[in-house]
C-alpha cells in the first residue's frame, strides 16, 4: 500500500485538512464539468447511431446498455486501483480508457461494424465510472456533517458539461461531415477532447491525493490513540477505544444501500434510453431530442447540492424515499402522457430529479455505513451494481418499448420503484436498531 504523498507540515491540522478538502473538491468539480461534456454528448447520440448503423431501432436501447456495462465492469477495478495507487491514478486511467472507447466508436461507425460500435460504447462507459468515483473521492477528507454536501457538489458540477453535451449533436454532425466521418459520430470528437482535458486536470491538480492523505491522517490518529493506551504506535488501529458507527451496524445495511441506489439508477436509465426514439417516432427533430435530454440531465444534477444539504439535515433515508416518490411521478407521466412532448419533457425532468435524490443520499449512506478501510471496495461495488442494473434494464427497455411503448416500459419501471421503496424502508428499520 502506498504511503500518503508528501504535504506541507500543517496540512494535517484541522485548517490544513479543510483547505485540502476544498481544493480537492474544486479540482474534482472542474474535471467532472469537462467529463460531463463527453458523457452528455455520447448518451444522446448513442441510441440514434446504433439505430442508423444496424438498421434496427429495437437495438437502440443497447446504447445506454453498453455504456452502463462499461461503467459496471470498470467500477471495481478502478476502486481497487484507487485503493492501491490513490484517486488521481485511478481517475486519470479511466479518462484515458474512455478516450480509447470514443476512438473505437468513431472507427466502428465509419466502417459500419455494429459489434465494434457496441464495444466502443462500452469502453466509453468507463467515463461514467470515473464520474461516480469522483463523487466518492469528494468524501475522502470530508467531515461526516459535510459528507453529503461535498459529494453533491461534485455531482452538481456534471450539470454544465452534461447539459451542453446533448446539444452538440448538430455541431457534431457538421464536424463529422467535415472530417469525412459518419455524421452522428462527429460528436464523439468532442468527447475525446473533453476526456483528455479532464484527465489532465486530475493528474496535475489532485495533489496530494485525498484518499492517500486521508489514510495518513487516520494512521496518525490511530497511532496517537494507541500511544494513549500505552501501546506501541505500530500496533493495529483496532486498539482505538471507540468503534465507529459503520463498524457497529454490520454489512447488511451496506448492501441494502447499494441495492436502493442500483434500483433507482435502473429506472432512470430504462426510461431515459427510449426517450430519443419515442420523440423521433412522433416526428421530433434531432434538436428536440437534444433539448429534452439536456433538461433531463439538468434535473439529474442541477439541484444535487440541495439533495446533499437535505440528506445532511434530515437524514439520507427520507431523501431516498422522496426521490422514489418523484421517480414514481415521472413513470406515471411517461406511461399516460407519452403523446405530449410537454408531458414527456416534464417527466424527464422529474426522472432526473428523483434519480438525483436517490443517488446522492444513497451514496452518502454507502459511505457512512462502511468502515474507512473498506470504503473504496464497497464504493466500487456500489458503482458496479448501479451500472449493471442500468445495463440490464437499459437492454430490456428496447424490447419493452418495441412491444408496448412507454406504457409497458413505465409499468415495469414502477415495479422497480416499489422494490426500491421496500428496500429503503427495511434499511430504515435496521438503522434504528
Amino acid at each position: 500500500m502506498p504511503h500518503a504523498q508528501p504535504v506541507t507540515p500543517d496540512s494535517r491540522t484541522g485548517d490544513g485538512v479543510r483547505a485540502l478538502q476544498r481544493r480537492s473538491v474544486a479540482v474534482l468539480a472542474l474535471a467532472t464539468v469537462l467529463g460531463g461534456l463527453g458523457i452528455g454528448a455520447s448518451l444522446s447520440a448513442g441510441a440514434l447511431l446504433i439505430a442508423d448503423v444496424t438498421g434496427n431501432p429495437a437495438l437502440s436501447g443497447f446504447g445506454s446498455t453498453m455504456n452502463a456495462v462499461g461503467a459496471a465492469v470498470a467500477g471495481i477495478p478502478l476502486a481497487r486501483l484507487a485503493a492501491r495507487r490513490g484517486r488521481r491514478v485511478a481517475l486519470t486511467t479511466g479518462n484515458l480508457l474512455a478516450v480509447g472507447g470514443a476512438l473505437l466508436v468513431i472507427g466502428a461507425a465509419l466502417v459500419e461494424i455494429p459489434v465494434l460500435l457496441f464495444v466502443g460504447l462500452a469502453a466509453l462507459g468507463i467515463a461514467a465510472a470515473v464520474q461516480l468515483q469522483a463523487r466518492f473521492a469528494a468524501t475522502d477528507l470530508a467531515t461526516p456533517a459535510h459528507r453529503a454536501r461535498d459529494l453533491s457538489l461534485v455531482v452538481w458540477s456534471i450539470t454544465i458539461g452534461a447539459v451542453i453535451g446533448p446539444n452538440l449533436i448538430g455541431p457534431g454532425e457538421t464536424l463529422g461531415d467535415a472530417l469525412g466521418l459518419h455524421a452522428l459520430s462527429g460528436i464523439f470528437v468532442f468527447t475525446i477532447a473533453a476526456q483528455l482535458c479532464a484527465g489532465l486536470v486530475v493528474w496535475f491538480g489532485l495533489r496530494p491525493d485525498p484518499l492517500l492523505e486521508a489514510r495518513g491522517i487516520a494512521k496518525t490518529a490511530g497511532d496517537h490513540a494507541t500511544a494513549a493506551l500505552g501501546g506501541e504506535p505500530d500496533e493495529p488501529a483496532s486498539a482505538s477505544p471507540a468503534p465507529t458507527t459503520a463498524m457497529r451496524v454490520g454489512r447488511a445495511p451496506q448492501f441494502l444501500a447499494i441495492a436502493l441506489v442500483a434500483l433507482g439508477h435502473a429506472v432512470m436509465v430504462g426510461i431515459m434510453a427510449m426517450t430519443p426514439l419515442h420523440l423521433t417516432h412522433h416526428g421530433g427533430s434531432i434538436e428536440l431530442v437534444g433539448i429534452t435530454i439536456s433538461i433531463h440531465i439538468a434535473g439529474m444534477y442541477a439541484l444535487s447540492p440541495l439533495a446533499g444539504i437535505a440528506a445532511g439535515r434530515f437524514g439520507p433515508i427520507p431523501v431516498v424515499l422522496t426521490g422514489y416518490a418523484v421517480l414514481a411521478a415521472a413513470a406515471a407521466g411517461t406511461a399516460f402522457g407519452g403523446g405530449s412532448v410537454v408531458i414527456v419533457q416534464t417527466s424527464l425532468v422529474l426522472l432526473g430529479l428523483g434519480w438525483c435524490m436517490v443517488t446522492v443520499a444513497g451514496a452518502t449512506l454507502v459511505t457512512a455505513l462502511t468502515p474507512e478501510v473498506e470504503r473504496p471496495a464497497r464504493q466500487g461495488q456500489s458503482d458496479t451494481a448501479m451500472n449493471a442494473a442500468g445495463a440490464v434494464f437499459g437492454a430490456a427497455s428496447g424490447v419493452l418499448f418495441a412491444v408496448g411503448g412507454f406504457p409497458m416500459l413505465s409499468s415495469v419501471a414502477g415495479v422497480l420503484i416499489v422494490l426500491g421503496i421496500a428496500v429503503s424502508l427495511r434499511l430504515r428499520v435496521l438503522a434504528r436498531r
